[in-house]
């Protein structure tokens, strides 16, 4: 029996999907379901997707990246970010279920080429962002961060400002802004959305 194909594509942008409707389906023989970030989870319940496509044009990269840990969490399928941003380093996004990136200038005609090659089986990732993962992966820079360090990152985790970290390890915030320098530059972040984001998947052994 003929087995259907199903996407999911992840866009607050009524004209990407109505781009992907009239090609995408005829192109790869798929059938395509378009949701809105926030209702990902639930469609994802309802039957089983291969892949999920994840506009970062118009969904946050942060809310991106906890998605994909959704996705590989709770379900099989793998992910392709359109829209990638080269103005900001957005690196944490690439894990194991990546199964392609698009920068921004990418067309929807090289899009769907390179799709083929994800539908055999292989991955569709930028050089210099695979160079950042196989870096990421022999060093994770988890090893290199001092207990102090690893509290102000968990103190990250709860939501608290450098002021209220301050307060909680009985510093200046001056010293905080330092401990946080040291931080970015050891994990290789730049933002403190990054950072939170590294410390998600990385302190989850001395979370509370």
């Amino acid at each position: 029996m003929f087995k259907v194909i199903k996407w999911v594509v992840v866009s607050r942008s009524q004209l990407l999907n109505d781009l992907l409707e009239t090609r995408w389906p005829q192109q790869f023989l798929v059938k395509l379901a378009k949701v809105a970030p926030e209702s990902l989870e639930a469609t994802m319940n309802e039957s089983s997707y291969s892949l999920v496509v994840i506009d970062l044009a118009t969904v946050d990269v942060q809310r991106a990246y906890q998605l994909q840990k959704q996705i590989k969490k709770r379900h099989s399928a793998r992910v392709v970010f359109l829209h990638y941003p080269e103005q900001i380093d957005a690196r944490f996004l690439i894990s194991p279920i990546t199964a392609a990136v698009f920068f921004r200038h990418a067309s929807l005609e090289q899009v769907g080429q390179s799709l083929i090659d994800v539908l055999r089986g292989q991955r569709i990732i930028p050089a210099q962002l695979l160079l950042a993962e196989n870096d990421a992966a022999l060093d994770d820079g988890s090893d290199n961060l001092t207990i102090r360090e690893r509290e102000v990152l968990q103190a990250l985790l709860s939501g608290s400002t450098n002021i209220d970290i301050a307060n909680q390890l009985f510093v200046s915030e001056s010293t905080i802004k330092t401990h946080l320098y040291r931080v970015f530059r050891k994990i290789g972040v730049s933002s403190r959305g990054q950072a939170i984001a590294w410390a998600q998947t990385h302190l989850h052994e001395v979370q509370q």
